[in-house]
């Protein structure tokens, strides 16, 4: 089996390589996994990085799903809005414990902990635009959540949430959401894209 590709500067071009072929000893954090998206893009996060906290992909399958996702979400969002870093792709367990406050014991059921979700925003574009961009261009996608938009603070205030399962992971439900507050203000899932009253 030949080699992966390698770009003028020497780094390697995984992006027409099969998800099957792809494994974690070969991937390099500038990897190019899809047309316009490196390896390092897909477990970057800020909090991460300050709190010192591992978020590495723990297997294969949840590599190959960020890919995937990369490939047919996030490249698509970058051919129709040109370059933009996604908010957060994948998250690692102990990454998900600390952004939601959890136990050491508690394992999140978040699609970003499987590699199969990303949270977006493109710069000057309304989070619910985004959102229905996505559901009515993407050619196919799990969730789409239009997470905390509220107009009144700005257009990229919120942001959305894409998810997309990986070949052989199921079906994709194609199902639109909104994170935002009921009357009591605490925050709940609708149906439907929407901003917040």
């Amino acid at each position: 089996m030949a080699g992966p590709a390698t770009l003028a500067r020497g780094e390697p071009d995984l992006s027409q390589t099969p998800l099957e072929q792809i494994n974690l000893a070969q991937l390099a954090p500038r990897t190019l996994i899809a047309p316009n998206f490196r390896a390092y893009e897909l477990t970057q996060s800020d909090l991460a990085s300050r709190r010192g906290i591992a978020n590495g992909f723990d297997s294969e399958q949840h590599l190959r799903s960020a890919i995937h996702l990369a490939r047919h979400v996030l490249q698509a969002v970058r051919d129709a809005f040109k370059a933009f870093t996604p908010n957060s792709v994948y998250r690692s367990q102990a990454l998900e414990r600390v952004l939601k406050n959890k136990p050491s014991t508690w394992v999140s059921t978040s699609q970003h902990a499987t590699g199969e979700a990303c949270d977006i925003e493109i710069v000057g574009m309304p989070t619910l635009a985004l959102a229905a961009w996505a559901r009515d261009h993407l050619d196919d996608f799990d969730q789409i959540i239009c997470e905390c938009y509220d107009p009144r603070v700005g257009p990229n205030s919120g942001w959305v949430h894409i998810s997309l399962k990986a070949p052989g992971q199921g079906s994709n439900r194609r199902q639109c959401l909104s994170y935002v507050p009921d009357a009591s203000g605490r925050l709940v899932y609708v149906t439907g894209l929407q901003a917040m009253a």
